[in-house]
């Protein structure tokens, strides 16, 4: 947007609030001299308001329709950007020319809450390396809904710690709606995730409680993950009371992603991560299947290069007292739904719990074991591993539990 030189003058002298200094703990947890900023026209003000902020600055925006042409960026620690709603306050950047991300924050004690980024170029709202990062009411979204040409991530905090995403909207991203990419002790809850290819996305991040989120109408629900090429092995990851439904979009990725595998039509997928609590979620009309545990051999991964100690095989997985309807009737694959067909006929369906089957040669014992105690659950052992040669509905090597994994525990000023 162009401005005269005397519009901004006034713009400076005018909008920009600098509010009593006191110390302020309420959203950071840090005792530093705080400063409130509100913002008139974000379009002008925003990336100058970033730049010259100090930690323990909070920046409002207020209602309306902002747009940009280049990506915004924060380095600064300790700073909270505010706006009035995330539908009232949105952040446009359909004319975006330069730029990687909508917002890009490389900074900690960042939290950002009650606005909207719409139509980045790349990923919406990027956050890498930062220690306790909360993202609160947000919402990210690609306005001409599912496309090949939107941004990877909608939310995407990537080697964090302790970090907080709530009450948050992704909507149609060309990836992964919610994605926790190499971090530590995460918590997503109350989200809604809808049209992207997948939904929810936990990859390579240790410690995580994905809860209370809906996930519907993605490719993918919700995905556990470990990436081959990636130094940091994940695990430890408790996805419960979910509503995981409808999850049958084409798989829009563009090819070469990692989630361009994944079938239109999976609920959850758990692909050579250890670790990983599925319980108490509602999972229904998934036309893959509702959960789908693969290793690496069956991700279509074989052009990336393996990490020396990555582990290919998901082990200690845990399915317990979900409630499952209706799906598995129509897989993505041409392959799995003549698989479908060949073991259950025309009209059949998979049961809810598809596994490549394929495990450690080694690891045999039931420390490993993948277990289900979920009712008339059953799990269907499609024997990857020889190309399907003979696969067979398991249920004894499936009938036991395992130890229930901890809760994630973030420090209390962020988990309130």
């Amino acid at each position: 947007m162009n401005r005269s030189p005397l519009t901004t003058l006034l713009s400076i002298m005018t909008v920009v609030l600098l509010a009593a200094c006191s110390p302020d703990t309420n959203t950071t947890g840090i005792n530093t001299d705080s400063a409130l900023t509100r913002l008139v026209d974000p379009s002008s003000e925003l990336q100058l308001a970033l730049l010259e902020a100090e930690p323990g600055d909070v920046i409002e925006l207020p209602a309306g329709t902002f747009s940009f042409d280049r990506g915004l960026t924060l380095n600064i620690d300790n700073i909270t950007l505010r706006g009035a709603g995330m539908d009232q306050t949105v952040l446009s950047f359909r004319d975006q020319v330069a730029g990687a991300e909508g917002l890009m924050v490389n900074a900690s004690h960042f939290t950002i809450e009650d606005l909207a980024i719409e139509d980045s170029r790349g990923d919406a709202l990027k956050v890498a390396r930062g220690d306790h990062i909360i993202i609160r009411r947000v919402r990210t979204e690609w306005t001409n809904g599912p496309d090949t040409s939107n941004g990877a991530y909608g939310i995407y905090p990537v080697q964090t710690r302790h970090t907080l995403i709530e009450d948050s909207v992704a909507i149609a991203a060309s990836d992964a709606g919610i994605y926790i990419g190499q971090s530590e002790n995460v918590i997503v809850r109350r989200n809604r995730a809808e049209f992207n290819v997948a939904g929810i996305e936990i990859e390579n991040t240790r410690g995580a409680d994905v809860y209370e989120n809906v996930a519907i109408n993605n490719t993918g629900g919700i995905l556990v993950f470990n990436m081959p090429n990636l130094p940091v092995e994940g695990h430890t990851t408790r996805v419960y009371n979910n509503t995981i439904n409808n999850n049958n979009t084409v798989n829009f990725a563009p090819p070469g992603t990692a989630v361009a595998s994944v079938p239109a039509g999976s609920g959850v997928i758990i692909n050579s991560n250890d670790k990983v609590e599925i319980f108490d979620n509602d999972l229904s009309g998934n036309q893959t299947a509702n959960i789908l545990i693969s290793s690496y051999f069956s991700a279509g991964y074989s052009d990336r290069q393996m990490a020396e100690a990555f582990d290919p095989y998901p082990e200690t997985i845990f399915i317990y007292n979900n409630r499952f309807g209706p799906g598995g009737n129509a897989p993505g694959f041409p392959e799995l739904d003549m698989l479908r067909q060949a073991m259950f006929g025309e009209s059949g369906s998979f049961p809810d719990i598809v596994w490549d089957g394929i495990v450690h040669p080694e690891r045999t014992a039931p420390a490993y074991a993948i277990c289900v105690d979920n009712g008339d659950a059953q799990v269907l052992n499609i024997d990857g591993a020889n190309d399907s040669q003979n696969p067979r509905i398991e249920a004894e090597p499936h009938q036991c539990q395992h130890e229930r994994l901890p809760q994630v525990m973030l420090p209390e000023f962020m988990d309130s």
